[in-house]
């Protein structure tokens, strides 16, 4: 296959916030595993690692957590105008709508800053919020404003306050997604970086992109995959079933990663922990486990293993969050990897504009 169809292979940037060795199952953070951070960082933490090069002192945690904290707050205009949308709009839509509001109200001049990135990420939990009670038609009224962005993030999607053991499992999740590498989104991000528009406008058009079905994963079609096993007992007739039938076995497999994916080892070893409280861990374990055997049988050589989106159907499943609720959680994450490969672009920038080759026909002479 020609390579300039998709750019498959096409370097098309240097970057220093992540590494992917598919091959090897690596994925680094700016010199850092991401399944380290995952399971001993905070979200904010990272967030500042791949805006700033480097992890925060104490002192400069502890102003960036009260930063993020105030910058979480919505203007009672911008609540108002939440409140307006068309009820039909999704919550992906309304978020792209809503980033690239923040345009015009809270100045982003070009080139985008950290701070402008902390402005930007910090709100989505709170959009998701207010958006979520006005559709409900109850007023959006949090029990605590010193929540991590976590904490937040759980209260906003849920409406209810999630046990520690759950903030954790969901923490692990918002980390390992928050930066893949140049897939389309993020590429998306940087090629309207490089026009010089502001980070909102950069932001939102790679929620465009993401809210495409090839991309962003379907942690969703886990979940139903699950729903439809319900007791282990049935998963190695319903997995055989499917392989037989030619259809692949969603949650499994991965373009980039050839073995297995970092960040499923991450989110695995939570829901490990906590399967003898929760059966939807147990399942979702064992099914893994006859999956990966029976496509071994099936595809042999083909090194098919659980990806990303099958422990994220697990962990966001157990946390009581709504289906709805799984693609606006992903760009809660991605956003701050967005913003990184944003502040990056910048640092360096020329505009994005790649070639083409002409293949149809000539005027006749």
């Amino acid at each position: 296959m020609n390579k300039a169809i998709g750019l498959d292979d096409v370097v098309v940037a240097e970057t220093a916030l992540s590494a992917i060795d598919g091959e090897r199952g690596h994925l680094v953070y700016r010199g850092y595993w991401a399944k380290e951070l995952a399971l001993s960082s905070s979200l904010e933490e990272v967030a500042y690692l791949l805006w700033y090069g480097r992890l925060p002192t104490q002192a400069e945690r502890t102003v960036f957590l009260q930063k993020w904290r105030e910058a979480r707050e919505l203007s009672e205009e911008m609540q108002r105008w939440l409140m307006s949308l068309p009820r039909s709009l999704s919550m992906s839509s309304v978020l792209q709508s809503a980033i690239a509001a923040l345009s015009d109200e809270t100045q982003f001049d070009w080139p985008p800053t950290p701070d402008q990135a902390l402005q930007v990420a910090a709100k989505i939990p709170t959009i998701i919020g207010v958006r979520r009670h006005a559709l409900q038609g109850v007023p959006f009224d949090p029990p605590m404003r010193d929540w991590t962005h976590a904490q937040w993030h759980g209260w906003c999607t849920c409406g209810n306050v999630l046990p520690p053991r759950y903030v954790r499992a969901l923490e692990a999740y918002l980390i390992l997604t928050a930066e893949h590498g140049l897939n389309a989104s993020t590429f998306t991000a940087r090629v309207v970086t490089s026009t010089q528009a502001d980070l909102p406008s950069a932001l939102s058009a790679a929620i465009g992109a993401l809210k495409g079905p090839l991309h962003g994963g379907a942690p969703s079609h886990v979940e139903t995959m699950l729903e439809e096993i319900g007791d282990e007992r049935l998963a190695e007739a319903y997995l055989r079933s499917r392989l037989e039938q030619g259809e692949r076995l969603i949650g499994f497999g991965h373009r980039v990663y050839k073995t297995v994916d970092p960040r499923t080892e991450a989110l695995k070893e939570i829901a490990q922990e906590m399967a003898e409280e929760e059966p939807w861990f147990r399942l979702a374990l064992y099914v893994e486990k006859e999956a990966v055997r029976l496509l071994q049988e099936y595809k042999p050589g083909r090194q098919l293993y659980a990806n990303v989106e099958f422990y994220a159907s697990a962990v966001l499943k157990a946390i009581g969050l709504p289906k709805e609720m799984y693609t606006p959680t992903f760009v809660a994450s991605r956003v701050i990897g967005w913003a990184a490969h944003a502040l990056e672009q910048a640092a360096t920038n020329r505009i994005i504009r790649p070639g083409s080759r002409y293949v149809g026909p000539m005027p006749q002479e």
